[in-house]
């Protein structure tokens, strides 16, 4: 890609940025959430077309109209945010515009023998015939990868594919990967996580502002020299006392189970969150962890009981359950953390809109509404052109700090939150993690659920561990490691 721009309107997404990947080669491209990664490989699949710039392949300039033009290029994308049909099965999602056949009929057989060799391959199976809407997310994102390699891509580019896999899984395909580099395809790695960079990657662009903040060598660099790159600075990595709370639990759950059809993906699960800490939830993605938080919720139907500050919140709705003091951070911003088509201010108003400081007599008052905003885009470093713009047109971390800045402005004494710092980049899960941190100090309750091992090793007292729908273990002190939490995530125990 040579002198690569691209605008919206007064933003400058892409800045004469140029990157070029051998094959046989991982190559990372990092950076903090809005330095243009996303709209450089976006470009680069056919999604967008540059103002400026050009692409070659094997030395021959290319044009892409769609998606449709990468690939036959031989151009693959995982997605962060996936493309996929819910109402279709994985085996239709898989093979779609690549139907095995003859004619104008598919072989159904065909297509789920794909789904099964391509995932026995690289330890990534699905059942063939659940329907995607059914799946964890997790699960869902195994998919977008053998959609990839399912058309023989010459060229992958893999954006944050490792934010929903265990070690076990994450070690998987890094040796997926290292697989199809040595067989000479060229493998961009987009991600935020440092050391997964130094474990795979051959080579490193790093982006600022949309420009071309550095190339490094992976062997020859360092952790702070790519952060150093990626944000001028250095970071240092956020390590929190561990404290033991014996203060009355603020969360209590009881027997708290939750059925689908015939299928018990909750079972029986019983723990408490006190104030002054934070208890984290580890598992293989499929096995309950946002079955449990919907329950918790009242997103879900479920039998047990459910507490918050000593009430019964059960047969509470979902609005009353925040008014008894839950602040909620759902998994997937887009779907159910934010009103993508809204603004900044509105989405951040939302749950507090009806409160004497947001309305009089039923009216939004608005400017009260866009000053909230402006302060709290402000404090959590929130990259936009101004608070009016539509949530939906900023990258994903922006996303993300929207939908956090929002929940901890409300000032619960019970914190939810669901993968804190998914597609976040290195300071901004800086500032997360210590703001986490400076709640819990504050006495608050946090209840965090996260695939990423070193976020829950990071932030929390204890470590609570879901295998098919129970808890299988309850870690603290020299317990809480990597290794020992893996297994017990797999269904093992302690001991290898």
């Amino acid at each position: 890609m040579k002198g690569i721009t691209k605008r919206f309107g007064n933003l400058v997404a892409n800045d004469g940025v140029s990157l070029s990947v051998n094959g046989g080669e991982i190559h990372a491209l990092m950076g903090e959430n809005g330095a243009g990664k996303s709209t450089l490989m976006n470009i680069l699949y056919g999604l967008l077309k540059p103002d400026a710039g050009e692409i070659l392949i094997d030395g021959k300039a290319v044009d892409f109209s769609s998606p449709l033009g990468a690939i036959a290029a031989g151009v693959g994308m995982v997605h962060q945010t996936f493309r996929q049909f819910p109402n279709l099965t994985v085996w239709e999602n898989l093979v779609f515009q690549n139907e095995p056949g003859n004619g104008p009929f598919v072989s159904a057989d065909a297509a789920r023998d794909i789904v099964r060799r391509l995932g026995a391959k690289h330890g990534l199976e699905i059942d063939p015939d659940s329907r995607v809407h059914d799946l964890a997310v997790g699960i869902r994102q195994r998919l977008e990868i053998l959609k990839a390699l399912s058309r023989q891509a010459r060229i992958l580019i893999l954006d944050e594919p490792t934010a929903v896999l265990t070690p076990q899984e994450r070690d998987s395909l890094f040796t997926a990967m290292r697989h199809l580099a040595s067989q000479g395809m060229a493998l961009i790695l987009v991600t935020h996580k440092i050391p997964e960079v130094i474990a795979v990657t051959d080579e490193i662009t790093v982006m600022r502002d949309g420009r071309l903040s550095g190339t490094l060598t992976t062997r020859d660099t360092s952790e702070a020299e790519i952060i150093r790159a990626m944000v001028g600075r250095n970071v240092p990595p956020t390590i929190a006392l561990k404290v033991k709370s014996t203060a009355a639990p603020m969360l209590s759950i009881r027997n708290l189970s939750v059925r689908r059809g015939d299928v018990t993906v909750v079972n029986d699960v019983s723990f408490d969150v006190r104030p002054g800490e934070i208890v984290g939830i580890a598992g293989v993605s499929g096995n309950g962890q946002p079955q449990l938080v919907s329950a918790v919720m009242g997103l879900e139907a479920s039998s047990g009981e459910v507490a918050v500050n000593g009430q019964d919140v059960s047969n509470l709705s979902v609005a009353q359950r925040r008014f008894a003091g839950v602040s909620y951070v759902p998994e997937d911003r887009h779907l159910t953390g934010t009103a993508p088509a809204a603004s900044i201010a509105e989405n951040i108003a939302f749950g507090t809109h009806r409160s004497a400081a947001s309305s009089n007599r039923g009216f939004l008052r608005k400017e009260a509404l866009r000053a909230k905003a402006r302060k709290l885009i402000e404090q959590f470093k929130v990259k936009a052109a101004s608070e009016q713009v539509a949530v939906g047109s900023l990258s994903g971390g922006n996303m993300q700090k929207v939908v956090i800045a929002r929940e901890l402005a409300h000032g619960s004494p019970l914190i939810i939150i669901e993968e804190p710092t998914r597609g976040v980049d290195v300071g901004a899960i800086e500032f997360i993690h210590k703001t986490l941190i400076a709640e819990r100090d504050e006495d608050r309750a946090i209840l965090v659920v996260s695939s990423d091992l070193s976020e829950l090793l990071a932030l929390s007292d204890r470590i609570l561990v879901m295998f098919e729908g129970r808890i299988n273990a309850s870690l603290t002190g020299r317990d809480m490691n990597e290794n020992t939490i893996g297994r017990w995530m797999m269904g093992g125990t302690e001991s290898p």
